[in-house]
């Protein structure tokens, strides 16, 4: 969920004003020992997004708001995934995952309108071999809130044509990759994209329903690009959690949910990023590494999705917790702790009739959190600002996720750290 959250806070503060009146409160879930792991084939896997981790000098929305913003950390290199790639596949294949989201950068790829840049392409293909040599499945995410700067100076997402281009763009990388990429993400968090954008480009109301109707048209047109190519595609576009009180509040439409709805009929798996269970908490709160960590809401959310969304595969596309530069948290709470927790209401939700198809952590490495360096969120952490190496250093939570993927969940005997 990663993005400036004052920019969210103003957008959508008479809609949390109305939520907070209504003091909502979740119900307990019962704790049960789970019945046996997760089935073969169950997607486990790690998350990221081209722009956090690649670093360098590209000319994108992001990499222009970040040299025009005071205060932030610059963007640099940022983990310098884009020549570490094959080491932190090495890491990735060591946890024992079978799926890795990774972004493609479109500002990466066509710097100019219609010109594509064949050495950027090609780090595209290597990238892509090497997790197919690892034996570990790309699922691709085409935007993760970045485009390239001629985009921006057409007008961004408030222009139709930037319609076009997307689907020009789609169609290029699918060509290029269906034989080997059988997952998709078109659109990383749409509410928060909008809400990103809005803050970044000062667009008034008509901008951001500009944007909502072309990153629809866009959604639905990439669906019908890369099922051309690969009838057996499953594609979505994965929302953030908020909280099931808000699925039907008053401005819902400032919401993933207003996106999901209007596309799910073009989505093969409904696809969320689950970091708490209510979007009020985390925004009283503020800070990443104080959001409050709510296994338990996992449960539910999934229970919600499946009542919502019957017959669709539910993919948890992103999941995790921050630290503050890597120290213990205040609160004590342990991101290994998060991980177990999260993967045993997962298991119990399953049990209980949810198709849970995945479970991704976000993210392998630390990385540039839209901004910042300080919130850390990785089961490696990376100390960009301060180590020229950038060495990945492993934390607890490694040993935790290896032996949850060997073991393909938590046993019978395991019970929920963290209270409801």
């Amino acid at each position: 969920m990663r993005i400036v959250l004052k920019l969210f806070a103003g957008l959508l503060l008479i809609f949390l004003l109305l939520v907070v009146c209504w003091n909502w409160r979740p119900a307990s879930v019962p704790v049960v020992a789970v019945q046996g792991p997760m089935p073969a084939g169950f997607i486990w896997g790690v998350s990221s997004s081209a722009f956090q981790s690649e670093g360098g000098d590209v000319d994108s929305n992001w990499n222009r708001y970040n040299d025009r913003t005071p205060g932030q950390d610059r963007y640099g290199r940022s983990v310098d995934f884009r020549h570490r790639y094959r080491d932190d596949i090495e890491l990735a294949r060591t946890l024992g995952i079978n799926t890795y989201r990774i972004g493609i950068s479109w500002a990466r790829i066509e710097p100019k309108k219609g010109q594509y840049d064949e050495t950027e392409l090609a780090y595209y293909d290597d990238l892509i071999l090497a997790l197919k040599q690892a034996g570990i499945a790309p699922l691709i995410t085409l935007d993760h809130f970045t485009y390239p700067g001629w985009v921006l100076e057409q007008g961004a997402w408030s222009n139709p044509q930037t319609t076009a281009d997307f689907v020009a763009y789609t169609r290029l990388i699918a060509q290029r990759y269906h034989a080997d990429v059988h997952l998709w993400i078109t659109f990383n968090e749409a509410a928060f994209f909008m809400a990103g954008e809005a803050g970044a480009r000062k667009l008034g109301l008509h901008g951001i329903l500009d944007m909502r109707r072309n990153l629809i048209r866009a959604h639905r047109q990439a669906y019908g690009v890369i099922h051309a190519l690969d009838a057996q595609a499953r594609v979505t576009s994965n929302i953030v959690w908020m909280g099931d009180h808000l699925r039907d509040a008053p401005l819902r439409w400032l919401t993933d949910w207003m996106f999901l709805d209007a596309v799910e009929d073009k989505c093969d798996v409904i696809a969320i990023d689950y970091y708490a269970s209510d979007v009020v908490a985390v925004l009283k709160v503020g800070k990443h590494w104080k959001w409050p960590p709510d296994p338990p809401g996992l449960y539910r959310a999934l229970k919600m999705l499946k009542a919502q969304y019957p017959g669709k595969p539910l993919l948890i596309a992103e999941t995790g917790m921050a630290t503050e530069n890597g120290k213990p948290r205040e609160d004590g709470i342990k991101r290994e702790d998060v991980l177990r927790d999260g993967v045993y209401w997962t298991q119990h939700a399953r049990e209980d009739g949810v198709k849970v198809i995945g479970y991704m952590v976000w993210s392998l490495t630390d990385n540039f959190e839209w901004g910042s360096y300080t919130p850390r969120f990785g089961l490696y952490t990376v100390n960009a600002l301060t180590d020229p190496t950038l060495a990945r250093i492993p934390t607890a939570a490694v040993p935790a996720y290896q032996q949850i993927i060997r073991d393909g969940g938590v046993g019978a005997d395991y019970r929920p750290v963290l209270a409801q």
